[in-house]
């Protein structure tokens, strides 16, 4: 992390879902109980291809609660890419530059998830261009193999590092976190945190998610992708 002698670190879950997405069962009322019980500063909701568990848990979040960022996991031509601090989702399926395109003119950030990772939808080594970042710290991952090639990737091509939880249950909220060193003398809010990551002033920090736990999601995504084709 670069950042400023005169600066406060923050940590922000920059990767999670809600019932919003198609592969998860949490509501953003209990996303947002597990951060309040958390160490967390601030959560960014990515529900894939749609804002609207974002928007729904920005509603429900108080003065007293973790800032809540709209976000959300596009799928785009190339693989996964997380908008963060966006108002709307671009379309999916779009090419991947240009999707980055659209996010940074919301004002967003546009960062790679679980980089590398076909399985997952990750983006290939030689598509990783014109991006804001790249999510070196995942938590929903049995190993730290993969984790630890993003984190070479990064520190070799020069982008920012974010992480995330990528929680599909309460339970896994805060597991991983972007560290974001804003300014000082100011609260935290959406616009400083999103202005801290823009200026590259991040640092991923994590743990991997309990093994059973990991099995689960992949069962239950498993078997919500068959139901909808019955």
């Amino acid at each position: 992390m670069t950042d400023g002698t005169d600066a406060r670190r923050v940590r922000i879950d920059a990767h999670l879902h809600t019932v919003a997405s198609h592969d998860c069962q949490t509501p953003p009322e209990d996303i947002l109980a597990a951060a309040r019980r958390s160490d967390l500063d601030g959560v960014v909701v990515t529900d894939h291809d749609t804002v609207e568990g974002a928007r729904i848990a920005e509603s429900l979040a108080g003065p007293d609660d973790p800032v809540v960022i709209r976000g959300c996991e596009v799928s785009t031509a190339h693989g996964h890419l997380l908008g963060i601090g966006v108002d709307d989702a671009p379309a999916p399926g779009r090419p991947l530059a240009r999707t980055a395109r659209e996010i940074r003119r919301q004002g967003g950030i546009a960062v790679v998830p679980h980089p590398f990772q076909r399985s997952r939808h990750g983006v290939a080594r030689d598509a990783v261009k014109a991006v804001d970042g790249i999510e070196v710290y995942n938590a929903h991952t049995l190993t730290n193999v993969r984790n630890a090639q993003a984190q070479r990737f990064s520190a070799r091509h020069d982008f920012p590092e974010f992480g995330g939880s990528d929680a599909h249950t309460a339970a896994s909220v805060g597991n991983a976190a972007t560290e974001v060193a804003i300014d000082a003398g100011r609260s935290v809010t959406h616009g400083a945190v999103l202005d801290a990551m823009r200026a590259g002033r991040t640092e991923a920090v994590g743990r991997r998610v309990p093994a059973l736990r990991y099995v689960g999601r992949m069962v239950n995504a498993a078997t919500r992708k068959t139901l909808s084709f019955l």
